[in-house]
């Protein structure tokens, strides 16, 4: 999927400035997956085993792991799909109607987590309200 779609996809944009983040799910870190990252985004690829050491499953940081794939899979799984065509067109019917104003409000809530983070000087964030 890297090779075929996601890099080819990239060729058609300027992304010298681009950055790319993973989590660390042990299928994203092989370490076939990393060399092709780094050889895409060089220094800026954050990852486990990558330049940058993005913190696993970090939902105060990362604004994939604390909303978006949540959001995502809420409304892909919403009418239980039963075939893998069903479940691939939800994931795509999901992804295209995320909206730009969307992306935007999640940025900036992440923008704040960082700097109360900075701010707190990386200390325990009490005032955050931990739900199971």
């Amino acid at each position: 999927m890297i090779t075929n779609i996601f890099i080819t996809e990239l060729n058609n944009h300027d992304v010298q400035e681009l950055w790319f983040q993973q989590d660390g799910a042990t299928c994203h870190t092989a370490r076939s997956t990393i060399d092709l990252l780094k050889d895409t985004f060089g220094d800026r690829l954050i990852s486990r085993f990558g330049p940058v050491n993005w913190p696993p499953r970090s939902w105060d940081l990362t604004p994939l792991d604390y909303f978006l794939w949540g959001y995502v899979k809420s409304l892909v799984y919403a009418d239980k799909p039963q075939t893998l065509d069903h479940l691939e067109d939800n994931i795509r019917r999901v992804i295209a109607d995320i909206r730009p104003q969307m992306l935007e409000k999640v940025i900036e809530n992440w923008t704040s987590r960082l700097d109360y983070i900075r701010a707190s000087r990386c200390s325990p964030m009490p005032e955050v309200i931990f739900k199971m």
